[in-house]
């Protein structure tokens, strides 16, 4: 099993949708109970992505294929 995760995030801008692919700690995910928070208040999250929470209509985590 990987140290990290995938995670997709759905944005909307102005009525367009884009998603876009990141990886992130698998263990900053296991100490938040919600991916939102993680996304926004997670440390080492924060320095290495920008995540635009105004704009962020849906976060999930990919699903590793087998």
């Amino acid at each position: 099993m990987s140290d990290q995760v995938q995670v997709r995030l759905l944005f909307v801008d102005y009525g367009s949708y884009h998603h876009e692919t990141v990886t992130i700690p698998r263990e900053a995910v296991a100490r938040y109970e919600r991916l939102i928070d993680c996304l926004r208040e997670e440390p080492s999250i924060l320095q290495g992505i920008h995540v635009d929470v105004g704009r962020l209509c849906a976060a999930h985590l990919v699903e590793e294929e087998a």
